[in-house]
């Protein structure tokens, strides 16, 4: 899921997924940005995006969000504006969490999901979660600042099991296989 892209701009990545069967608990999946110091890019984020922050500068914003999975399309939407981010910052890893306060959801459980990244009009990678049937979160992008200043994309999905607090602690480490 890789691509030779680089000197991105504007990129969405954007989520779908299937809502629950009637009397069970709500599939909930959602977007997390986490963007890296330069001085530090495995290191602590120095700030994440999801549904209940934004980037300090609104550089990545969480554009539409969705909390049971119901509508046509894409359930939930976030833009991150790299041509606007500051120097400062070196590496943007996205990832997807699913909820999981009523008892432990995979991806595996939860009909249709799906994952796309794109910049403009041009898709750069589309996953269905299938490879990481088994987990409750996964990486789904990386960009990485050159040193001359130009976002290149790493389409990866990596999985992990966990709840979505330490899914966003450990999702830009090298432990984690960044």
């Amino acid at each position: 899921m890789s691509t030779p892209n680089k000197d991105l701009d504007k990129v969405e990545v954007r989520i779908k997924w299937d809502p629950s069967d009637q009397g069970e608990a709500p599939n909930d999946l959602d977007i997390i940005a986490a963007t890296y110091p330069a001085d530090e890019p495995y290191g602590s984020p120095a700030y994440l995006v999801h549904f209940d922050s934004r980037a300090p500068d609104g550089t990545i914003t969480l554009d539409r969000d969705s909390r049971t999975g119901q509508g046509l399309g894409y359930d939930e939407v976030m833009t991150l504006e790299l041509n606007r981010l500051s120097d400062a910052y070196a590496r943007v890893v996205v990832g997807v969490a699913i909820q999981q306060r009523d008892g432990r959801k995979t991806f595996g459980a939860i009909e249709h999901t799906g994952v796309q990244v794109r910049e403009g009009y041009t898709t750069l990678a589309e996953d269905d979660f299938s490879a990481v049937r088994g987990a409750t979160a996964a990486v789904v992008a990386e960009f990485v600042r050159d040193e001359s200043g130009g976002w290149h994309f790493h389409g990866t999905v990596r999985g992990f099991d966990g709840d979505p607090e330490e899914f966003a602690a450990a999702m830009g480490g090298r432990a984690f296989g960044a």
